[in-house]
């Protein structure tokens, strides 16, 4: 279990800290490498797998907690482990609604995929970057633990038929998928489930309303709607006005209560 800290911070990866879906920007990194520096314990926590947060992060901070699959999977000291996937019947009745729908998915298993989707879909380009998992048959994953739909005929619709099955359920609409994942499964339930109940936090989209309505100090980067009123401030989501917000953070000196910070 990790040790819970007022100096723990929780980033976010695309669209926080990663604006190309490849890599994070220098700028950035110096800020993180200098909030490790200064004492924080750094989680990256992302929608992505655990397999495909490796190629953006390049072998910096070994020492963080990574969070994947909007908290399907974690990996403490390097140790990779599923803590969330779709049970047998679970799965066979989110199949039977994309099926309905014509659907085309990713489904991501521990390290491995399945993908539906059209070949020319954006996804891909995320998707095992660094060439370390194989791309199999549904039927060969081990197990499910996040599924991804790129297309459908009622995407709306199939949405609400995975919130019926009692699934958590991000729509994307900006990027037009839907995020599925195993019961109450996101990243701040996986969060408290290391024994993390005090961190501040970074994110951007939907699927950071819970990390940052109960991080201690929450940072929103751009302006996503789903996230008026919870982050404490807003930055803009743009290398330098990330970075010195994360320059602040390292800088301030959380000890009980506030940490020191005042909105912009």
């Amino acid at each position: 279990m990790t040790a819970s800290s007022a100096r723990t911070t929780v980033f976010d990866v695309d669209g926080t800290l990663c604006f190309d879906g490849r890599a994070i920007d220098s700028r950035i990194l110096a800020a993180i490498e200098a909030c490790e520096r200064s004492g924080h314990q750094l989680v990256f926590a992302s929608a992505r797998p655990v397999r495909d947060l490796l190629p953006v992060l390049n072998g910096a901070f070994p020492a963080a907690t990574l969070i994947g699959g909007n908290g399907s999977l974690v990996s403490v000291g390097g140790r990779l482990r599923a803590r969330a996937a779709f049970g047998a019947g679970e799965l066979d009745k989110l199949l039977v609604e994309a099926e309905r729908y014509q659907a085309g998915y990713l489904a991501d298993g521990p390290w491995d995929y399945a993908y539906t989707g059209p070949a020319d879909h954006p996804i891909l380009s995320r998707v095992d970057q660094g060439r370390l998992a194989r791309r199999v048959d549904l039927a060969d994953l081990p197990s499910v633990v996040k599924f991804l739909v790129v297309d459908a005929t009622d995407m709306a619709a199939l949405a609400e038929a995975g919130r019926v099955l009692g699934m958590t359920v991000n729509h994307h609409l900006d990027e037009a998928i839907i995020d599925f994942a195993q019961g109450t499964t996101n990243k701040w339930e996986a969060l408290t489930s290391l024994g993390i109940d005090e961190y501040n936090a970074f994110g951007n989209d939907i699927n950071d309303v819970d990390l940052l309505r109960n991080a201690r100090h929450g940072v929103r980067v751009g302006a996503h709607p789903s996230l008026d009123g919870i982050a404490r401030i807003t930055v803009a989501p743009d290398p330098d006005a990330v970075a010195a917000e994360i320059f602040r953070l390292a800088a301030a000196t959380p000890l009980t209560g506030d940490p020191g910070l005042t909105p912009q």
